[in-house]
């Protein structure tokens, strides 16, 4: 009889339950159910629909019950920043906002009146992003430090469906490394970063690492869902899950989405200058490990562009026509501030090359060409800085996500990097969330083992700059 683990895997734009199992030394995967996740306008703020998103989550659960694919455990991922916050009832305090909200710009010069950047880093080791927590937190206790007061409980958005699921307030490590709250040298929170921001340091728990149990489904869920299993924590923040599913070590990794991250997986933190001007960032890992990573725009600029064109070409039909347009010779910053969320990415892509005194892309070839070619170069400039900080030369560049399918990025990756590239697995996410369930329940010995068996189990495609 087999052995099911369920990953919940829910990204910012859209989430899925897999079903994963081991059968002769390689993992299976079965993806069982889909569902979207769209931001809703909430008093002028783009915010997440937490109702909606854990009826989904509920829906996922019954499917198995169809099935009769019953999990073993579960785990659920997301991404990072974001967070849910209750009061002494467990209500929830004000509307849950997203990073992409416009709310936090200005916010980091008023972090810089009691901490500097370099102090922060050297106390956190994450990167400065305008959305990451400490800078939600201080908009929140701008526009509303009543509400900021009455904390009792600080949740990640997992953490949160956990609570919903189990009852058990549980937080984890890799996901807390994101808010810019957690010290890097204790790598428990910093409770003189969290007392300046006008909160109780009781509202944030003690920091649990991935394969920790958070406990069995509450009896109204196992009633609504059908059956009984165990809630685990995975990395519950998706990169810290796909860096897991990386099928090999000591080789640069790309987890290639809506974000690029891409970095390098290190036993200590790099909190140097040079480090810190550089942008790169000591996010959790399993174990203890660091994730060495630069956070790059990357896919959301593509799709935000197909949206706009009303999805009406495929991602292979817009490569096609980028090919076509390959000797388009203008380039834009990929991480410039005017892609993170404008009304028009179309229009925001021809400003910056007017703006930058480039030829303006006219086509829709022109255009994507424009912008899968700065997206390789942004690549190629990262891993540049990859090497010049670390004092290490790597070889080998290995892409997982959604974005190892993309033949034309890969091929301009291989050709800015001037690094072999291999490409796969494409469910790395949800991999990585099984793996910690699968570890936690002993089916391989530890993570390089079940990094083999990953690369036994899923194709790998090679690129080379040639």
């Amino acid at each position: 009889m087999k052995t099911y683990y369920l990953a919940v895997d829910i990204g910012a734009s859209s989430g899925r339950h897999i079903l994963g199992h081991v059968e002769n030394g390689k993992i299976s995967l079965q993806e069982i159910y889909r569902f979207t996740n769209d931001l809703d306008k909430r008093d002028g703020h783009l915010c997440w629909n937490l109702d909606r998103l854990f009826a989904e989550i509920k829906n996922g659960l019954k499917r198995c019950a169809e099935l009769g694919k019953i999990p073993k455990s579960m785990g659920i991922d997301t991404w990072g920043v974001d967070f849910v916050l209750l009061d002494g009832k467990n209500r929830i305090l004000g509307d849950t906002v997203s990073y992409r909200d416009a709310r936090t710009v200005g916010m980091d010069r008023q972090v810089n009146r009691w901490i500097t950047s370099e102090a922060l880093y050297a106390r956190t080791g994450i990167q400065k992003q305008t959305f990451n927590t400490i800078y939600q937190l201080v908009a929140l206790e701008q526009s509303d430090p009543e509400s900021l007061g009455r904390v009792q409980t600080f949740l990640m958005i997992p953490e949160y469906f956990n609570f919903l699921l189990t009852g058990v307030k549980m937080n984890e490590y890799t996901n807390a490394t994101t808010t810019q709250l957690v010290n890097v040298k204790t790598r428990t929170w910093d409770t003189e970063l969290i007392e300046q921001l006008g909160m109780h340091p009781s509202a944030f728990g003690t920091l649990h690492l991935p394969k920790t149990t958070v406990g069995n489904l509450l009896p109204q869920v196992q009633a609504e869902v059908g059956f009984d299993c165990r809630v685990v924590l995975p990395a519950t923040h998706d990169t810290a899950s796909a860096v897991m599913a990386v099928p090999g070590e000591n080789d640069i990794y790309l987890s290639s989405g809506t974000w690029s991250l891409m970095g390098v997986e290190r036993m200590k933190p790099d909190c140097g200058e040079l480090s810190r001007k550089l942008n790169f960032t000591n996010e959790g890992g399993y174990d203890y490990r660091y994730r060495y990573l630069k956070n790059i725009m990357g896919l959301w600029i593509v799709q935000s562009v197909r949206r706009e064109l009303n999805k009406k070409y495929s991602f292979d039909e817009l490569c096609d026509m980028a090919r076509a347009s390959d000797g388009f010779a203008s380039l834009i910053d990929v991480n410039d501030a005017s892609f993170l969320s404008p009304r028009s990415m179309i229009q925001a892509v021809k400003e910056y090359c007017e703006k930058t005194k480039q030829p303006v892309p006219q086509t829709i070839g022109e255009l994507f060409a424009c912008i899968y070619h700065s997206i390789a170069r942004s690549y190629g400039k990262t891993v540049a800085e990859i090497e010049t900080v670390t004092g290490n030369q790597y070889p080998v560049l290995r892409i997982v996500g959604g974005g190892a399918k993309d033949d034309y990025l890969n091929s301009l990756t291989a050709r800015y990097t001037h690094k072999k590239v291999l490409a796969g697995p494409v469910e790395a996410t949800a991999l990585g969330n099984l793996m910690a369930q699968m570890l936690a329940d002993n089916p391989f010995s530890g993570l390089l083992d079940a990094r083999n068996a990953v690369g036994r189990s899923f194709p790998i495609k090679e690129y080379t700059s040639d």
